[in-house]
């Protein structure tokens, strides 16, 4: 069951070599569950019953249970659907020495040494005219098309005391002769001519595919599962879940590599949006929004560091997270957790027969942000900072465990199918086979 479910991970992971083929995968997944698509500039009917999503950008998507109208609360799982790479600039070819390569830019955070000597390829999104319109279109190329050579140890002897690349010179990838066309291979592509290419986002990704290893086969290396073997997790747990009570939400932002704050990112008013217009469609008065935006619980969903074989001391002494050994709980000055939100997550895990550990940074080292406060600032609920835990992370071809994966699936629709009750000591955590209508959740309510 744990390499079945990793190898659809390693499929969905390699038909979503950008944000915007993550949507386009989460989106086909959706319309096959039954779920119906909205458009943000157009006005929502919802029904009882109803399963929606919408996107924005074509890189972030939102999908959510309309149950009835009188649902209680917000059940939410965040993860996003970018990863650090390069991303290719306008008037890309750059010819010199017998070569052409490409003018790109750095996207996101990255060990950048690591993507040299590596099959490399492009993908992302065209915008092109037709007639007087502009239209959008995905573009994936399937072949190994790029590497950004290394220099060879004979004409840089110093190279293993350690080497600064510049990202302007040193990382371009190389891409064919001196006749190379970039531009007329995308618009082939896109199914277009050349000259109606107007703009474009368009990113490298590593073609290496997913594969499981290890003397048992205890770990699995993948490109992007920062964070796509969360955002995989989401949905394969927000499909199979239903919870009669509340209204379930999946959103998978992008641009959290580079701080999420685009109108697509968790620092946004996109998911705020969408839960104000499920409570208008619901007939919430303004305190019922209040009221069901404050019982409301968000998993914040972005993997996590593993203790490191080969570098122990980088981690806490502590709280080492290893490989395989379950859902992570990340706690860090940074990070929306707290006690009350580890404890409830915890206690789920436990329901769902899930092992959990524990996250922290050195006291004296750097640490990282994710989505769970950037959410908190429009969207104020209780709120968990979870993962994976990972070897490697930023790098373009990471390690993680083999078990975590389906760990995850079980905790997160653990969740989704969960009441979970604020009361002044604490929370009711209420199972959903346990769960009757409304009146469980009043009498609850009525004990508060």
């Amino acid at each position: 069951m744990y390499k079945e479910v990793c190898k659809e991970l390693f499929d969905f992971v390699e038909n979503s070599p950008t944000a915007f083929h993550t949507v386009q995968s989460v989106s086909e997944m959706l319309k096959a569950a039954g779920f119906v698509r909205l458009l943000e500039n157009e006005p929502w009917a919802l029904q009882a019953g109803g399963k929606y999503f919408c996107t924005r950008n074509g890189s972030s998507v939102i999908a959510f249970s309309y149950p009835k109208e009188g649902f209680q609360t917000f059940s939410i799982v965040a993860p996003h659907g970018d990863t650090p790479t390069f991303k290719i600039k306008e008037s890309p070819e750059m010819r010199g020495e017998g070569y052409t390569r490409l003018n790109t830019e750095v996207y996101g955070g990255m060990n950048i040494g690591l993507w040299l000597d590596r099959p490399l390829s492009a993908a992302g999104r065209v915008f092109v005219r037709d007639g007087d319109a502009v239209r959008q279109r995905l573009v994936h190329l399937k072949r190994d098309l790029f590497v950004i050579p290394s220099l060879a140890i004979h004409m840089n002897p110093e190279v293993n005391k350690g080497v600064k690349l510049g990202t302007q010179t040193e990382t371009l990838p190389l891409y064919g002769g001196t006749d190379a066309d970039f531009l007329r291979l995308i618009a082939e592509e896109a199914g277009t001519e050349k000259e109606n290419i107007i703009s474009y986002d368009l990113y490298l990704y590593n073609r290496e595919k997913g594969v499981i290893y290890g003397e048992k086969e205890e770990f699995i290396a993948c490109p992007k599962l920062d964070d796509l073997q969360c955002a995989f997790s989401a949905i394969k747990a927000f499909i199979d879940s239903d919870n009669a009570e509340n209204c379930r939400i999946l959103s998978i932002f992008d641009n959290e590599e580079i701080g999420s704050m685009t109108r697509q990112g968790a620092d946004s008013t996109f998911l705020s949006d969408v839960i104000g217009r499920v409570c208008l469609a619901a007939g919430k008065t303004r305190e019922q929004q209040f009221a069901a935006i404050a019982a409301g619980f968000v998993l914040s969903a972005d993997n996590g560091h593993a203790v490191h074989p080969g570098y122990p001391n980088s981690s806490d002494p502590t709280n080492k997270p290893v490989l395989g050994k379950g859902v992570v709980v990340k706690n860090n000055t940074r990070y929306a957790t707290d006690g009350a939100s580890a404890a409830v997550f915890r206690k789920i895990c436990e329901d769902a027969k899930v092992p959990y550990q524990s996250y922290y940074k050195r006291s004296d080292g750097p640490g990282g942000s994710t989505l769970g406060n950037i959410l908190g600032t429009h969207v104020s609920m209780n709120t968990v900072d979870i993962g994976l835990a990972q070897l490697a992370m930023h790098s373009p071809y990471e390690t993680g465990g083999t078990k975590d994966t389906l760990y995850m699936i079980r905790a997160m629709k653990q969740f989704y199918n969960t009441c979970i009750v604020p009361e002044k000591d604490g929370f009711r955590i209420v199972a959903l086979e346990k769960v009757h209508d409304r009146d469980l959740w009043t009498d609850i309510s009525s004990k508060s």
